[in-house]
């Protein structure tokens, strides 16, 4: 059947890997349902800054992932559904836990069982690398231990898990996707390198940071958005678990240094408490095995290797930079 045959609902569409994922389908030729968060602005997040074409391809459900009926009502008559909607900021998970189990578990749980009520072909169901806790061996494979040090964490972990039953118990076609430190246009300032970012081109030479310790497999969008457009065409993958990760780590430290050199600039790190985890719920290594996405979905990084992060830092520089998008952001207050 032709890519404009299939339709497909994108749940979290409104945000950063969202976003790029519903262009990158509507290039691709799909037929996109975009399910984006309610408000009384009628905004559709980062989608209201998508091309105008893109934008006018788009047939945008507005709702709540914790609501089962509009869960189920946006669901119907769509092929496939790309599960990314849920809240992902560690910090906040620590003092407002419930909203991580109403939207991370609960709302998966509304997916999944409105997915089987309706027949619906394939659903990637996302996960994150935050679940494997600190690597106790590298590189980090499915197979690696399950660690929840965070409310955060926590929730994913039941979310995936609630995915999984329902192939296991109901053979519904459920793919766990579980990306790595996915980086680029569009993120947040919650993460560490649009925070870098955005300080250095707000003239700051005194980094404001936590930890510079922790490794992470940092992961360029494009790619992550390559992933899960190979696992969605692929007839492989039911009922498992699936890293999309670079295959390669960088301490934060590093990335400061690297983000610095990129911009022309000198920079100080400066460890602010504020920004610091629990000490037993910092994540201190991540490091991908992506040798099964390799295998099941033929998928590789095109950002992999030094020269690669380097190439994906400086194209999120570029972007960030331009004083419109940096408006977007506010580098003087810690975004948790």
């Amino acid at each position: 059947m032709p890519r404009n045959h299939k339709k497909i609902l994108l749940t979290g569409a409104d945000g950063f890997i969202g976003s790029h994922l519903t262009e990158a389908l509507v290039r691709s030729g799909y037929n996109v349902r975009p399910f984006v968060f309610y408000n009384s602005f009628n905004s559709w997040g980062w989608l209201d800054r998508s091309p105008r074409e893109i934008r006018e391809s788009l047939d945008v459900f507005a709702g709540d992932i914790r609501d089962p009926n509009g869960v189920r009502t946006a669901m119907r008559g769509c092929d496939f559904v790309i599960h990314l909607a849920a809240l992902i900021g560690i910090p906040y998970s620590y003092h407002s836990p419930d909203t991580y189990v109403d939207t991370n578990v609960k709302g998966t749980l509304n997916v999944v069982q409105a997915a089987r009520e309706l027949g619906i072909q394939r659903i990637l169901h996302t996960s994150t690398s935050e679940v494997y806790g600190t690597a106790r061996t590298v590189p980090i494979s499915e197979m690696h231990p399950l660690t929840p040090q965070s409310p955060y964490s926590a929730t994913k972990i039941a979310a995936d898990q609630i995915a999984l039953s329902f192939w296991h118990a109901f053979m519904t076609p459920v793919v766990v996707i579980r990306p790595f430190n996915t980086y680029g246009p569009r993120q947040s300032a919650r993460a560490v390198i649009p925070t870098i970012i955005t300080q250095i081109a707000n003239g700051k030479r005194e980094i404001h940071l936590g930890s510079q310790l922790p490794t992470r497999d940092f992961s360029y969008v494009q790619d992550t958005v390559g992933g899960f457009i190979a696992a969605l065409e692929s007839d492989q993958g039911l009922g498992e678990v699936v890293n999309l990760g670079s295959g390669f780590e960088m301490s934060i430290c590093e990335t400061l240094s690297i983000i610095a050199e990129l911009m022309q600039v000198e920079v100080q790190a400066m460890e602010d408490h504020e920004r610091l985890r629990p000490a037993s719920s910092e994540v201190y290594r991540l490091f991908a095995d992506n040798s099964k996405a390799k295998r099941l979905f033929s998928w590789e990084p095109r950002y992999a290797q030094l020269d690669g992060f380097r190439r994906g830092l400086s194209e999120t520089i570029s972007w960030f930079v331009n004083q419109e998008k940096l408006n977007e952001y506010k580098p003087d207050r810690y975004n948790i």
